[in-house]
């Protein structure tokens, strides 16, 4: 199974690939879409669309993670990070791709233990990880992060989903009869 991890950015959306085969986590590709600021807040959307949409088609995930948007104090700016993760969720979601959303702090416990460690002990984590990950950018690192948190929790979603279906297969089933 190949995952997808994205890091929405306006100017700059971080992309990772990794595999799934049994436990382990295999490096496949990172990158960054990077898009002009001298665009319109359109034209920079479409370019960014047109971008994912790009990886998406030539590597073909099975399933996307993304981070949530971390809300700052400037409300302008929080509105246009918004605008582009709804590009980010858009794309995968069009090619019917599952798409899983994680806040910042859970992909940083899930690699790190702690949810607020520093960029550079995510970087290393996933270079700990992911061996032979070219890291092409801190946004790639993320987004490969986003990528190996998910692998973590779809795992232990699964687990719980299996629980879930033994013990329903297991409750005593009523017969309909009055005794």
């Amino acid at each position: 199974m190949k995952l997808i991890g994205l890091d929405p950015g306006l100017r700059a959306t971080g992309w990772g690939i990794i595999k799934i085969e049994g436990n382990n986590l295999t490096h496949v590709a990172d990158g960054t879409i990077r898009v002009p600021t001298s665009l319109k807040l359109g034209e920079r959307l479409a370019a960014l669309f047109k971008g994912l949409s790009s990886v998406v088609e030539i590597y073909s995930p099975d399933e996307a993670a993304v981070e949530e948007t971390f809300v700052n104090r400037n409300p302008a700016s929080t509105l246009k990070l918004g605008q582009a993760r709804g590009v980010v969720l858009l794309v995968p979601a069009l090619s019917e791709i599952h798409v899983g959303e994680y806040s910042a702090n859970v992909v940083k416990k899930s690699l790190v233990g702690a949810g607020h460690a520093d960029k550079s002990q995510i970087k290393m984590m996933v270079k700990t990880l992911l061996p032979g990950a070219s890291l092409k950018s801190a946004d790639a690192a993320d987004a490969l992060a986003v990528a190996i948190c998910h692998a973590h929790h779809r795992r232990s979603q699964a687990r719980w989903e299996d629980g879930i279906r033994v013990a329903i297969s297991q409750e005593p089933r009523e017969t309909g009869r009055l005794e």
